[in-house]
């Protein structure tokens, strides 16, 4: 059996007709060369719109509720819970690998396939609850929560490698941070040092995720690959922010009144107002929109922290002073970029210059080989599907 629950041509076709969609609306394809890259590249999968994916999820939801409590009903509700959730588990599993692999409608992240998976790990968690015992729940600084969570942080990774859902990516990540966390927490300096790890974490997450762009496979990793290096980027920053780390010092302490000044402070005022000029950098500088759309953020709560601690001008005041002041600014970086200048501009993504590669795909699909494209493939604005791009936004 696969390791991957999906075909890998499925992301792959899905990708490439996007992109030759895109072209097309900027008139770099003809509408018989958009007609015969469909015709090369089928979708031979069910996913529909996306409310309907929505519907999907929520009734593929309430189905596997409806049968949790059939089993309940048929065993007089007198089942063990953990052998309960071993049985749903089993058959939440088959019925989803039959859903992708059916011979009439092969699902792939339409909604009801994506509610089987989040049943099937709910069901896992609560096995395992059962497993380790109860009292391995609590909080984060519980000794025993490690029991749970380092086979929960395994089975949310192994479904993350099968099915590469976002979803469980978030998850696997928020796993991981939870056990660094509970370990941490174990010692007399884990509240000094938790911080420093959690942004040793996400930076060895993004080092680790480089290496993903270049791989076959990039295409059936992609939305998880977005996902995670999102999460990796934002835990970066909030790991050192001033603001987060002296409340949650606070609030890992149980204290309900002020929060005290915290050790190091110099320094994670220095990560608070950095940072974001660093993401902010890096983003206009590798033509990265991410980076950049995380880095304006990371910027606004920067001043939010520093209005928090050290308050200037009246509230109203400074909202208006800032508001001014951003408007201001925004609206003269457009219309400096009105022209292209320094491969950035501020024309819409539809009327950007005709993609690198472009013509050795129209040359791909000329040839009528479907086969998967190089790495590197560029998507309009990010390299491999949102890494940073080579050309400008």
């Amino acid at each position: 059996m696969s390791l991957k629950a999906y075909p890998e041509e499925w992301a792959q076709h899905a990708a490439l007709r996007g992109a030759a969609r895109r072209w097309q609306r900027r008139r770099q394809l003809t509408p018989a060369q958009g007609a015969a890259i469909e015709a090369t590249y089928p979708l031979e999968y069910y996913r529909p719109e996306w409310w309907a994916r929505v519907a999907l999820l929520v009734v593929g939801s309430l189905g596997v509720l409806s049968a949790s409590v059939v089993l309940g009903m048929l065993t007089d509700f007198k089942l063990d819970i953990g052998v309960g959730a071993a049985i749903m588990l089993a058959g939440t599993l088959t019925v989803l690998e039959l859903n992708i692999s059916g011979s009439k409608h092969k699902h792939y992240r339409s909604g009801l396939d994506n509610a089987l998976l989040y049943c099937a790990l709910l069901c896992g968690a609560v096995l395992l609850v059962r497993l380790v015992g109860e009292r391995a729940l609590g909080s984060v600084a519980n000794p025993l929560l490690w029991r749970w969570l380092l086979p929960m942080l395994g089975l949310l990774l192994a479904a993350l490698l099968r099915y590469a859902d976002p979803v469980v990516a978030a998850a696997s990540f928020g796993a991981a941070l939870a056990l660094l966390a509970n370990v941490l927490l174990q010692f007399s300096a884990g509240r000094l040092l938790l911080p420093f790890a959690g942004m040793l974490a996400a930076g060895t997450l993004l080092l680790a995720l480089r290496v993903v762009p270049q791989r076959a496979d990039f295409f059936y990793y992609r939305a998880a690959y977005l996902t995670l290096r999102t999460l990796g980027l934002a835990i970066l920053y909030l790991a050192g922010n001033y603001l987060v780390v002296r409340e949650g010092n606070a609030a890992l302490q149980g204290g309900y009144g002020p929060s005290a000044e915290i050790p190091f402070a110099a320094l994670f005022w220095v990560f608070t107002a950095a940072l974001p000029l660093v993401y902010v950098w890096l983003g206009l500088r590798r033509y990265d929109r991410l980076l950049l759309w995380l880095g304006v953020l990371a910027l606004a709560f920067a001043i939010y922290t520093v209005r928090t601690y050290h308050s200037v001008l009246p509230p109203a005041a400074a909202a208006t002073l800032a508001g001014s002041l951003l408007t201001a600014l925004a609206l003269g970086v457009l219309r400096y970029l009105r022209l292209p200048r320094h491969g950035l501009t501020a024309q819409a993504d539809d009327e950007v210059r005709p993609l690198v590669n472009l013509e050795s795909f129209v040359q791909l699909e000329t040839a009528h080989v479907p086969a998967a494209p190089v790495p590197g493939f560029e998507f309009g604005g990010g390299s491999s599907g949102g890494g940073g791009a080579e050309g400008r936004f």
